[in-house]
């Protein structure tokens, strides 16, 4: 990802992958890293004021679905 959010520190990914376990996987890592990422994002955007109201997202679901 290009974008690095700044919400998303050091620490916050050290304290997140200390609750995997003692067996996980580089892709494990990897999950966890690419989650962090996205809700740091997301939370960038709620903060941005760049959502879509459920009504409206309710409104283009059904249109996908049609």
């Amino acid at each position: 990802m290009a974008i690095q959010p700044e919400s998303l520190t050091k620490r916050k990914i050290m304290e997140s992958l200390a609750t995997l376990p003692e067996n996980a996987t580089v892709e494990d890592f990897q999950e966890r890293l690419t989650l962090l990422t996205a809700v740091a994002e997301g939370l960038e955007d709620i903060e941005a004021g760049r959502v879509i109201p459920h009504e409206e997202m309710v409104k283009r679901v059904k249109q996908w679905l049609e």
